[in-house]
């Protein structure tokens, strides 16, 4: 069952259903269903057009999907134009909210690189690559 262009499980209760909706949770899904006088225990397929209709009208009441996306992203840009401390993280690509990047952190840092001595095979390609370049130079 499509809602709002989300493909959503029919064998799914409502209640689990219903999240997979960006910007609505289970907090939001309790106050949607009363919005919409929808029981929270039924099926995904068990709902009638008329609960469709009522669950589509009271998410008009929310702000999901592209619209929240929209004021995450421009919150963060605002962010990086005022040159904030969590801004600054932002553009750097480090955690914005105070973890520690001693250890841990490589979603946001990305893969390890080293930085320190180099083992035997990477010195014997980097030195393979400068008699390469040196060569085409001289020719």
């Amino acid at each position: 069952m499509r809602i709002i262009g989300i493909e959503i499980p029919d064998n799914e209760r409502s209640e689990i259903g219903l999240t997979r909706i960006f910007g609505i949770g289970k907090t939001n899904v309790k106050s949607l269903a009363k919005l919409a006088n929808v029981n929270l225990d039924t099926r995904i397929k068990d709902l009638s057009r008329d609960d469709i209709g009522n669950i589509m009208k009271a998410l008009e009441t929310f702000k999901i999907e592209g619209d929240l996306k929209r004021e995450i992203r421009e919150n963060i840009e605002r962010l990086k134009a005022i040159k904030s401390y969590r801004g600054i993280r932002h553009i750097v690509g480090l955690p914005a909210r105070g973890q520690r990047t001693k250890t841990n952190s490589r979603t946001r840092k990305g893969k390890r690189k080293t930085i320190g001595s180099l083992t035997k095979e990477a010195w014997a390609k980097i030195e393979a690559q400068q008699k390469a370049a040196s060569n085409t130079e001289n020719k």
